[in-house]
């Protein structure tokens, strides 16, 4: 499955968003929405990892199900590092050049965790390699270009993160710990003042829960149901308050079994450059021999995955329309594994703890690429 950028992806929304408070959108808007720019408060809550499809499945009768309008479709990779930086910038990966969790960054000569803003293995700062998040993160988010008060709502473990600090220019920041704090934030936000706003709120636990249990598990059910109920209470105290509350999510997930973990073989390790990059579902390869890595890879998967020349990933839109930032194929490799059906692929580097986890995205699996849009006017 592949994004839909045209009208129904979480790009377009984006741009709806923009918008409606004024902004210059670079990307068409989201076909079928309309926001009311009179409206007073516009809440974005993205909560991290709820597919529409798990949605659809086990939350019929819930408080965002409720609420459910239609499917959208998240970008390409279907992974938080490259959907919330869209959110934050309104840019397509291609443009704003973040391709997964883990990325080569060339000015700083290794392979990196982009969120944890940490090179891969030693997960030491990449500030110790004389490197700024604004280097890094040079895709300016729109929060300054907006005709209305900007307000972050986020956990108090990432609110001033490296990442976070640098996407959130232009907006104030507020800190939560727990649900009933989560929810007090976002009203007090809303309600700080009578000037028009935009309150971009973000739940991150789903998608924690989801990687170590699994996304059928007893323990991601328990989560959502705590969100829901969040999401319940939340538009209960902005009732009379002139808000649009949408709600989405930044991909979905899959379930991986041990036996569809792949590890890549002690042969091919050699012929590599860095470690593997991108995610388990769509891995990077930066590699010494292109194609003879490409036929040994394609000899040794099998049919389990697409093996391709990265270049063909820009070729064909898979990141998006718009003019590719300019490290764009520093950043994808020389060899692309797009992995098939539920499978993944992994190496391992020296300081890496080996824990595979169960939940998985970041692939094209329609249960990956489906994100609900909610909308609810309070």
């Amino acid at each position: 499955m592949r994004p839909d950028y045209a009208g129904g992806s979480l790009v377009n929304l984006v741009a709806s968003i923009v918008a409606a408070r004024g902004g210059k959108p670079r990307h068409a808007p989201l076909a079928g929405l309309e926001i009311d720019e009179r409206v007073r408060n516009i809440v974005l809550l993205i909560i991290d990892g709820l597919g529409d499809n798990y949605l659809r499945r086990h939350g019929a009768a819930s408080e965002l199900a409720r609420r459910r309008k239609r499917t959208l479709t998240s970008v390409f990779p279907s992974t938080t590092a490259s959907a919330i930086t869209t959110s934050y910038t309104g840019c397509t990966p291609l443009e704003h050049g973040l391709t997964g969790w883990f990325t080569y960054f060339g000015i700083a000569g290794c392979v990196s965790a982009a969120l944890p803003f940490r090179s891969r293995g030693d997960m030491a700062l990449l500030s110790t390699r004389g490197v700024t998040a604004e280097t890094i993160f040079d895709t300016p988010p729109f929060f300054p270009t907006l005709a209305a008060r900007s307000i972050v709502v986020t956990h108090r473990d990432i609110v001033d993160s490296h990442y976070n600090r640098a996407h959130c220019r232009g907006a104030e920041r507020l800190a939560y710990r727990n649900a009933d704090e989560f929810v007090a934030q976002v009203e007090a936000a809303v309600k700080s003042s009578d000037e028009r706003k935009f309150v971009y709120a973000y739940w991150p636990h789903y998608d924690a829960i989801s990687h170590r249990h699994g996304c059928e598990s007893v323990q991601a059910a328990s989560e959502f149901a705590l969100v829901d109920a969040a999401f319940g209470r939340l538009l209960a105290r902005l009732a009379g308050s002139e808000t649009m509350v949408i709600a989405t999510a930044d991909h979905g997930f899959i379930d991986v079994a041990r036996e569809e973990s792949l590890e890549l073989p002690a042969a091919l390790a050699p012929q590599l450059r860095f470690p593997l990059c991108g995610e388990r579902r769509i891995a990077y390869c930066h590699v010494h021999s292109p194609g003879e890595f490409a036929k040994r890879a394609g000899d040794w998967l099998d049919g389990r995955a697409d093996v391709m020349p990265s270049e063909r990933l820009l070729d064909e839109g898979w990141f998006g329309p718009g003019t590719g930032h300019p490290r764009i194929r520093e950043r994808i490799g020389d060899v692309a594994l797009m992995m098939r059906e539920r499978y993944t692929v992994k190496d391992w580097i020296a300081g890496e703890p080996r824990f595979l986890h169960i939940g998985n995205h970041g692939g094209t699996h329609e249960d990956e690429m489906l994100i609900p849009l909610i909308v609810e006017v309070a």
